[in-house]
């Protein structure tokens, strides 16, 4: 090595050796904090609910949120024996009705369940509150603007419950905690949410209409409608528009009208919202998807690590949080879901306190338009 090099050498190691010491480039220090857990009173209220449609398997968890709120389930209504049977095997040996209008048309049953096949979500609920009983359908709950209409005049007409379970949100613990964190304050003033909602595709295991957007909406209808709620929520939006929106399909030459990615931008009074929303998850990944959701506010932000932690934390519902005092990281793996409780008081009690029924309508009608209107994207095979 030249003197001069020696010299530069010595320079840089030096300035790095000062750098370390200077304030601001020390590592950070993130304090961990876990919260509490709190048991769970008992439920206040009784009500007497059935299930119609087990085609997606997020009924289990529907059905399991409506029986911890007091929900008793008195029957049930499928035409699939495998469905049938592993619903039995989760929730015991459930009466079988022979129609669905016998459910419909038996006055003891206050509210109906349901994950039929998306395009038939709507029409249901529609005959569900026609009947005098509300509605708790699976996401997502109106597969075209049309049906939208159709169900808000619906609630006009009967003033009946049409409750969708935007399950990211409602039922995963740390999205709970980080909503008590905004309405607290704790980061300011939201002005944006982005969403990222990588889901494995699984293909031996998808009914045929998987695969046709007819049926289930199109991607941004379909697993969007979560990410959509999540935006009008922590925005706190009322009203709310699409500034931009594309869908593709990348990956799937098999399924040509399949869609195995979407993005788009959103805008309400309460702040700005990106989402994407794909098919991607690689199989190397031990659970479904890396749900990630960023909360940006005024004097912080917050980050969800829903469902894994691929940097080495166990489990799910890892919360980060930074804020002009500190940055933390909060695990939720212990805090409650207040989903189910409060949905069958609002049943009993004419309220709206588990979802607001106007916000649960825009969310659906952000990703109607954002489908309807959404540019293709061609690619090359």
């Amino acid at each position: 090595m030249s003197d001069v090099e020696r010299r530069l050498f010595l320079r840089a190691a030096g300035s790095a050796g000062l750098m370390s010491i200077m304030p601001g480039h020390a590592e950070a220090h993130i304090a961990y904090e876990k919260v509490s857990p709190v048991e769970q009173e008992a439920a206040e209220h009784s009500i007497n609910f059935a299930v119609i449609g087990l085609d997606h398997y997020h009924i289990m968890g529907i059905t399991a949120a409506v029986q911890r709120g007091g929900g008793k389930l008195v029957s049930v209504y499928t035409t699939s024996d495998k469905a049938l049977a592993d619903f039995r095997a989760k929730f015991g040996d459930v009466r079988l009705a022979r129609s669905e209008d016998e459910i419909l048309n038996d006055p003891s049953i206050q509210l109906i369940a349901a994950a039929p096949i998306p395009d038939r979500r709507a029409p249901l609920g529609i005959r569900a509150m026609q009947h005098g009983k509300d509605y708790l359908s699976d996401k997502p709950a109106i597969t075209t603007l049309e049906q939208l209409a159709e169900v808000r005049k619906a609630i006009r007409q009967t003033k009946r419950i049409f409750a969708i379970m935007y399950s990211e949100r409602l039922e995963v613990k740390a999205a709970v905690k980080a909503g008590e964190l905004v309405h607290a304050g704790a980061i300011g003033r939201v002005v944006q949410t982005v969403n990222l909602a990588p889901h494995k595709v699984n293909d031996i295991t998808r009914p045929d209409w998987f695969w046709d957007p007819a049926r289930y909406g199109g991607i941004l209808c379909d697993i969007g409608s979560h990410q959509a709620d999540q935006f009008v929520f922590y925005t706190g939006s009322k009203t709310a528009r699409v500034t931009a929106a594309q869908i593709a399909n990348f990956n799937h030459p098999q399924h040509p009208e399949f869609q195995d990615f979407g993005d788009m931008m959103l805008h309400g009074e309460g702040g700005a919202g990106y989402v994407r929303v794909d098919w991607f998850t690689p199989d190397g990944l031990e659970t479904w998807g890396d749900g990630r959701l960023f909360i940006l506010g005024t004097n912080g932000y917050i980050e969800l690590r829903k469902y894994v932690d691929i940097a080495g934390r166990k489990s799910g519902n890892h919360l980060f949080i930074v804020d002009n005092k500190s940055a933390r990281y909060m695990d939720c793996a212990d805090a409650v879901l207040p989903f189910g409780p409060q949905f069958v008081a609002d049943i009993v009690n004419r309220t709206h306190n588990a979802q607001d029924q106007e916000q649960a309508l825009l969310a659906t009608e952000l990703v109607l338009a954002a489908q309807k209107n959404a540019i293709r994207l061609q690619v090359a095979s």
